[in-house]
């Protein structure tokens, strides 16, 4: 069964609204701008994963003769390529700290429990079950976080880098627009 199409409609006067104004780069290596790439992906994120992603953009004003014109989808894929990337990397790095994290906290964990167990041998107080049981919370308390990175926290990243590497390789549409 093929895949559906979703197609992103972005709006604009000019095709120079797509990319950022202060990027220093030349065209078609700008980077977008904050609200064209935001919108775009958001959109994206919005259809399901099996659906053909398809970008079009409706102009007002279009000359053939503009670099921008004659370059936007290469500067379209480009950008969500490096978008990827830097997606990959960073989730490269999120999971790396986490198997350190990981490993501090079940060491702390380990050293816990053990200073628990030792703390336990001394008697049967009230003081001494309540240093006991703190012990063990704060032991499980340091693996919080090496858990939620390893259960949570690298999802959203992952399903960014997913969806800019299908908009990387999303075709992309000129449209004249009579009136916006």
């Amino acid at each position: 069964m093929p895949s559906r199409i979703a197609t992103i409609d972005i709006r604009i006067r000019t095709i120079q609204q797509l990319f950022n104004s202060l990027d220093a780069t030349p065209f078609p290596d700008t980077d977008l701008d904050a609200d064209a790439e935001e919108f775009i992906l958001g959109w994206a994120m919005e259809f399901r994963s099996d659906a053909q992603l398809r970008i079009r953009i409706h102009v007002e004003q279009l000359s053939q003769d503009d670099q921008y014109v004659q370059h936007v989808e290469t500067a379209l894929h480009g950008f969500f390529t490096y978008r990827a990337d830097v997606l990959r990397r960073r989730l490269h790095q999120l999971l790396g700290r986490g198997r350190v994290s990981m490993t501090i906290g079940l060491i702390c964990l380990a050293t816990s429990v053990a200073g628990a167990n030792l703390i336990g041998q001394l008697g049967d107080t009230t003081l001494i079950f309540i240093l006991r049981e703190s012990l063990i919370i704060g032991g499980w308390v340091a693996m919080w976080r090496p858990l939620e990175i390893l259960l949570y926290d690298w999802w959203p990243l992952r399903r960014e880098r997913i969806v800019c590497e299908r908009l990387a390789r999303a075709p992309v549409e000129l449209v004249v627009a009579s009136k916006l």
